[in-house]
């Protein structure tokens, strides 16, 4: 790019840059120098490419979406948290936000992640030891007690069962006398992600895409705020892959929810700014910082020229970041306090929109309260004392970071054309029923094609390990360590006991004619094709549990069974 198409850009730049909007704050250095809010090339300097890189606020957003970065606001610090009964979790959501943090995202247990009630005879040992035991709007209740729904985002990782426990949030919100329409937060919602890598699906793919297009309908059309859909590539780094096959899988995972809304005949810039992603922060840390700077330019890029955005806020890309958890280590564990500052600072370094920093402790147990304060405290450190939040993109322009951005971009463009290819070969006449991503995206979970590409990833990785050529410290180099035993959170099975027991109470104490007829009406519209949302809050309202809605729905759809791979 040339020296006057460079200093066109930069005044662009400096007509939406809005300084009173910047935070209030020192934007010095600690040795008292001011800090300029972005930098780039000199004042009649060229710069081959420069279009890619641009400036913050500007199509293709490789710097950032907004002109003043940081500077503007800082990111999101959203803690994941929950464990035991919503009793318990409440009391740790009420630390957090005492504590400084700025919004909440619930971890939920398996029993619930899988749509089955704490009595279930599947959840025995498991109930409130990987999450929060939610069965009913009433345990929603709980949760969120003495916390104003309308005053706080919250973000919710569920997806095979996420509509009606989304349902349940908005039941306990009106029970608070919150209107849910000012509800602000993310539902992870993301099934595709489920097939590819963390496997907890209900159904066949097509109905849960059936009830994902209702939850887009439904909250473009109510919930303005609100965002239906976090596209989760976290799970698919922890399952092994590379950072071009995590970009790329969830990219294409977040094309096809829209060749989704658009085969619902929905207006694309409505629909799309309730699309967020979920991104790994992994310790190497330029490769992090580069694929956080190409995802936001693919998904402009193709969000435009393919998909036809014509507003900013669709072609944005918006993301949460949350620390490596496979990064964490039992050797040593001290070692993850420092594991998890470096990933965090390339996620900020990358432009993150809010952020999650795990504790040292997670790879043994659900955090401590102690450790939970640590994982808080370091991205307050990094938000408060370094610096890095008073220039947008600080790397851009480095050569390395470049090459990294542009290497990584072009990986996920040849994954994208793979994706293409085999939706080609499921539909050969090129009539896809959803889109040609779509296709792409069932066909590789059919045929296992994706489960097999991460496992081919994450087979090299750990080759690499037990040979030397990749090191861990203190597990396979500086082995010797003063580091005692962790005291650590553990879920005692009374919890079970309680939850089991509560639950009993409340079903008896409900009107049970009240609940079969708010399921029957809810497997009418499944059947008859309408949305299905409103039914769903209706059985939610009548204390119909979660096990109850999404076994009805088991009944009538059927389970998923994985094809078997070797």
């Amino acid at each position: 790019m040339d020296a006057d198409a460079i200093e066109e850009g930069r005044r662009r730049w400096q007509a939406r840059y809005d300084a009173s909007r910047t935070r209030d704050a020192d934007f010095t250095t600690l040795s008292g120098d001011p800090v300029e809010p972005v930098y780039g090339p000199r004042p009649g300097d060229t710069y081959e490419g420069f279009e890619r890189i641009g400036w913050p606020g500007e199509y293709p957003y490789t710097r950032g979406l907004h002109p003043t970065g940081y500077r503007g606001r800082t990111w999101t610090i959203r803690q994941f948290a929950g464990f035991g009964n919503a009793e318990q979790t409440n009391e740790r959501y009420k630390m957090i936000l005492a504590g400084g943090g700025g919004g909440l995202s619930v971890a939920f247990d398996m029993p619930t992640l899988m749509g089955r009630d704490s009595d279930d005879p599947r959840s025995l040992g498991e109930v409130g030891h990987c999450g929060v035991a939610i069965d009913s709007a009433a345990d929603m209740e709980v949760l969120f007690k003495d916390i104003p729904l309308g005053d706080v985002t919250t973000s919710m990782t569920i997806s095979g069962p996420a509509v009606p426990v989304f349902c349940m949030y908005l039941v306990a919100a009106e029970r608070q006398g919150v209107d849910p329409g000012v509800l602000n937060g993310t539902l992870q919602t993301d099934i595709f992600k489920e097939y590819i890598a963390q496997k907890e699906w209900l159904f066949q793919p097509e109905p849960h895409l059936r009830l994902i297009g209702d939850l887009m309908e439904h909250c473009a059309a109510r919930i303005p705020a609100y965002k239906p859909l976090s596209v989760s590539g976290y799970h698919i780094r922890e399952a092994g892959s590379t950072a071009a096959q995590e970009l790329a899988y969830t990219l294409a995972d977040g094309f096809g929810y829209v060749e989704l809304g658009l085969s619902r005949g929905m207006d694309v810039n409505v629909f799309a700014p309730g699309l967020s992603f979920f991104f790994d922060a992994h310790v190497d840390f330029f490769e992090e910082i580069a694929k956080f700077r190409a995802a936001r330019r693919i998904w402009a890029r193709w969000m435009r020229d393919v998909y036809g955005a014509t507003s900013q806020k669709a072609q944005w890309l918006r993301f949460h970041t949350q620390t490596a958890g496979v990064s964490l280590t039992a050797q040593q564990p001290y070692n993850n306090v420092v594991r998890t500052a470096v990933e965090a600072l390339a996620a900020v370094l990358g432009g993150t929109n809010s952020l999650h920093t795990n504790a040292l402790d997670e790879t043994l147990a659900l955090p401590s309260e102690q450790a939970a304060e640590i994982a808080l405290r370091t991205q307050q450190v990094l938000m408060e004392e370094t610096g890095v939040a008073n220039v947008a993109d600080p790397l851009g322009g480095s050569w390395y970071v470049e090459q990294l951005t542009d290497r990584i971009e072009r990986d996920a463009e040849k994954i994208f054309e793979q994706i293409r290819e085999r939706g080609l070969r499921a539909h050969p006449d090129g009539r896809h029923p959803i889109g040609p991503i779509t296709s792409g995206i069932l066909r590789g979970i059919e045929d296992g094609w994706f489960t097999g590409e991460i496992a081919e990833s994450a087979f090299r990785y750990q080759r690499a390990l037990e040979k030397g050529d990749k090191r861990v410290v203190g597990v396979n180099v500086h082995t010797g360590s003063v580091t005692g035993d962790l005291e650590i959170l553990r879920v005692g099975h009374e919890v079970e006991r309680e939850q089991v027991r509560v639950l009993g109470t409340r079903r008896a104490a409900r009107d049970d004619a009240a609940v079969r007829g708010a399921l029957d009406a809810m497997l009418t519209a499944a059947r008859d094709g309408s949305n299905m949302v409103e039914p769903m809050l209706e059985a939610v309202r009548a204390e119909a549990t979660l096990g109850e809605i999404c076994g009805a729905l088991r009944e009538e759809w059927g389970v998923y069974t994985e094809p078997p791979g070797f």
